[in-house]
């Protein structure tokens, strides 16, 4: 049996870098029941309401949507079980340090394979405000009419 090489995005949450600032980034395995790795493997799933939080020294990813698999029977999981997230010991504890000390929330920004294993990059991150997405919009807005006018100017048409 040949096995899986490389890294394929199963979903990603595109809003959250828009309502939160990722201070650091995390990649976490996952703990699936069979139904569910086979759901993913057809490019379903949904991070939008996820999140993930500290429960008795481990961290749990609540509201992740798996579908259910068509070709399932009566063992189907459950669509949106907690699931437990798998680290090492010491990002564990740091995690559960800078969550308690000041404030802050970790959120899935995109769950992918990776070598054959599901993964899920976690975000240490700090709610924005609506001036601050603001903000970034103007930025954003402003990057974009500037690669305009620098393309307009490489091509002479000012």
């Amino acid at each position: 049996m040949v096995k899986e090489r490389g890294q394929k995005v199963i979903a990603s949450n595109r809003k959250a870098r828009h309502d939160w600032s990722i201070l650091d980034t995390f990649e976490a395995g996952i703990q699936l029941v069979g139904t569910e790795v086979k759901s993913l493997r057809m490019g379903r799933a949904s991070l939008v309401d996820a999140f993930a939080q500290v429960d008795d020294g481990e961290i749990w990813l609540h509201a992740l949507h798996i579908p259910e698999y068509v070709a399932g029977t009566w063992t189907n999981h459950e669509v949106r079980r907690k699931r437990k997230l798998l680290l090492h010991k010491a990002e564990i504890e740091r995690l559960i340090g800078k969550t308690k000390e000041s404030g802050l929330s970790l959120v899935p920004l995109q769950m992918y394979f990776k070598d054959g294993y599901v993964k899920v990059e976690l975000a240490l991150a700090k709610g924005k405000k609506s001036y601050d997405k603001r903000q970034d919009l103007a930025k954003r807005d402003a990057n974009r009419e500037i690669a305009k006018a620098h393309g307009r100017a490489l091509k002479g048409r000012y």
